[in-house]
């Protein structure tokens, strides 16, 4: 699953005029690196159906999300914290993929190739800056913080949201089962519990239209 973004760095390396400044100079060649999610697709579609969205367009919308939704947590957030988390939660895909939440088999060796990838990656950056974007993708990764519960639930919730609109597309194409969907949700419920009913009444919804399967 491993995707690579040579392209990005051949260009970048035929192109760039540096300054001169190791500093700049080497943000400069992450910010080109990291173009590549525009081209990483997800499996959940657009809510138009017209094709699926890539990572920079779910990074940037659970962004603005963040934003929207922290009133309703039970353990008030960082919102200026979790913006930045979210922005660079899915910047190791660049390299790992992205691996579909209800892929089994590709989630067993998640973990290792996105360890691999951020070592890959956030080597790019001046040493302090590698640092401190690393350890915001861990905390999000690990899902413990009041902020990276909030992150995270922001990421189970955008997709959920497209599949409200989308007649269940990515669930009626893989199959997935209500059990599953809820076990993955279940950080909405502990975060945010009075948005709770909300997904329940819509995986129901889901059971009822024959989008999910129920077990």
């Amino acid at each position: 699953m491993e995707t690579e973004n040579t392209d990005e760095l051949n260009i970048f390396e035929k192109n760039y005029l540096p300054l001169g400044n190791e500093r700049f100079d080497a943000q400069m060649r992450f910010v080109a690196a990291i173009d590549r999610m525009t081209h990483i697709a997800r499996r959940t579609v657009l809510i138009d159906q017209s094709r699926r969205e890539n990572d920079a367009e779910h990074s940037w919308h659970i962004a603005v999300m963040a934003q929207l939704f922290a009133e309703y947590c039970v353990n008030p957030p960082d919102v200026g914290r979790v913006v930045k988390m979210v922005v660079v939660h899915d910047l190791i895909e660049i390299y790992a993929g992205d691996t579909f939440a209800y892929n089994t088999k590709g989630n067993e060796s998640k973990a290792q190739r996105e360890k691999a990838a951020a070592d890959k990656l956030f080597a790019l950056l001046p040493q302090d800056q590698a640092k401190e974007i690393r350890s915001l993708w861990e905390e999000f990764d690990q899902a413990q913080t009041p902020d990276a519960m909030y992150a995270s639930s922001l990421d189970s919730l955008q997709p959920l949201l497209h599949n409200t609109l989308t007649q269940g597309y990515t669930w009626r194409e893989s199959h997935v089962k209500k059990s599953s969907v809820l076990a993955r949700q279940d950080i909405i419920r502990r975060t945010m519990p009075t948005l709770w009913p909300w997904v329940e009444k819509n995986l129901q919804r889901g059971v009822d239209e024959g989008w999910l399967l129920d077990e």
